[in-house]
């Protein structure tokens, strides 16, 4: 879940911000075709999120034929399977669990699966009765660049703007836990019900994401 601080904090521990190299981008929709289809926006929420804790709230969830979408910021989801990127040295807001599971009744693993977040169903904006699945397949935008990824962790109910350690790192965001991520410029668009197999495939998730991202480009 998201945790955000409003003054510096002291590292716990040191990781490693060098980046691998980032895989090809995914069959399908190019960034500006999607972001053409989220030009203007139908408010689907009733109320509006801030990207900070402590921040303005200035983002809506919108809708955009079947899909809903969102611009925002992007912090880094470090939270699931302790790993040696994601752990309590590295990320001192860590969680060794995930609101989801994957398909062997685990959590997700933040710096292999490409996941996001949605923030906790409130009467601004309710994911479930909006036909949002956990598992859910969404297009993540930044930089001219797309990176499919699943529903897998809820955030705070006024917070917008999340995604594990591996959706930052194939975007060419710093995917560092605590001084990481991006202040602006990211564009989520969730496609309620496609939930690829298994969830927490990379493979799987850009397979249906891509065929997902076509149907609402096209349509």
């Amino acid at each position: 879940m998201k945790r955000r601080l409003i003054t510096a904090f002291v590292a716990l521990g040191l990781i490693s911000t060098a980046f691998v190299a980032t895989p090809a981008q995914a069959a399908g929709p190019t960034a500006a075709q999607l972001l053409a289809k989220t030009n203007s926006c139908t408010v689907a929420s009733k109320g509006k999120y801030a990207t900070d804790d402590g921040g303005s709230s200035t983002v809506n969830i919108c809708k955009s034929g079947s899909a809903f979408f969102w611009k925002a910021d992007m912090d880094i989801d470090c939270d699931g399977v302790r790993t040696s990127n994601c752990n309590e040295d590295t990320d001192p807001w860590y969680q060794n669990q995930t609101s989801f599971e994957t398909s062997a009744g685990k959590s997700f693993q933040a710096d292999k699966t490409h996941y996001f977040v949605i923030p906790l169903p409130s009467s601004r904006f309710n994911y479930s009765s909006s036909g949002i699945k956990p598992g859910s397949v969404a297009a993540i935008i930044y930089n001219n660049k797309v990176v499919y990824a699943v529903f897998a962790d809820e955030g705070p109910s006024n917070i917008i703007g999340e995604a594990s350690y591996a959706t930052a790192q194939a975007l060419g965001i710093n995917p560092d836990p605590e001084n990481g991520g991006a202040t602006s410029g990211v564009t989520y668009i969730v496609f309620p019900g496609s939930v690829p197999s298994p969830v927490e495939s990379n493979s799987a998730i850009d397979s249906k994401g891509a065929a997902a991202a076509t149907t609402f480009v096209n349509n």
